[in-house]
């Protein structure tokens, strides 16, 4: 299978790659992205603005599509900017690999994503599910994920402390707020799109817990 890769450099991205490029599954990938990742034999990865997507490239049309990409609002800098990453461009993605006929779509969510949340982040995640609905994926799956254990490429120390302590402490804690670690929430996105189900579906953190 065709699978197009959309936030390839980021903490769970990066481990979906790796794990992509490994599996006999997949015979391709296309990562398109702001940065270049290594050359691999079955990796394509076209330079490209999110701003200002080439809506007629050919590398569209997939077997299904990974989007992980993904901001804080800290780093982004605003609540729209945040917005624009974390809803603006996986929408935009979904509708053009729709447009030009990809059939399965597997988003890295959010626990607690609802669109009718008081909490800013949660809202968008949960805008972003409801719209994507309405893009008529023949398969479309929202992994939603809690805390997310791995190492990032930029330092985060409060992240890093309530991983610590979700890990010495986690046992004691119901599976849904454990630490989810990166390669479970690839293996989880993977899986959605070699084996698509039809319809709308979700998986939760409890079921990526190790």
């Amino acid at each position: 299978m065709k699978l197009l890769l959309v936030g390839s450099t980021g903490l769970v991205g990066s481990h979906v790659l790796r794990m992509a490029l490994a599996d006999p599954r997949i015979s391709a990938v296309t990562a398109p992205g702001r940065r270049a990742p290594d050359a691999h034999p079955k990796l394509r990865a076209p330079l490209v603005d999110f701003d200002n997507l080439p809506a007629d490239a050919d590398w569209w049309r997939a077997d299904a599509v990974i989007c992980t990409l993904g901001t804080t609002i800290r780093k982004a800098g605003s609540q729209a900017a945040f917005r624009r990453v974390d809803y603006d461009y996986p929408l935009a993605v979904a509708r053009l690999a729709k447009r030009h006929g990809t059939p399965a779509y597997a988003l890295n969510s959010a626990i607690g994503a609802s669109a009718g949340s008081r909490i800013f982040y949660n809202r968008v995640k949960g805008e972003l599910e409801r719209d994507l609905a309405a893009v008529g994926f023949e398969s479309l799956t929202h992994v939603r994920p809690g805390v997310i254990g791995g190492k990032r490429r930029e330092f985060r120390l409060g992240e890093r402390m309530l991983v610590a302590g979700l890990t010495a402490f986690g046992f004691l804690l119901p599976r849904r707020w454990r630490v989810n670690p990166a390669d479970r929430i690839a293996a989880a996105l993977i899986e959605s799109a070699v084996n698509p189900k039809p319809g709308v579906r979700a998986i939760e953190s409890a079921a990526m817990v190790k």
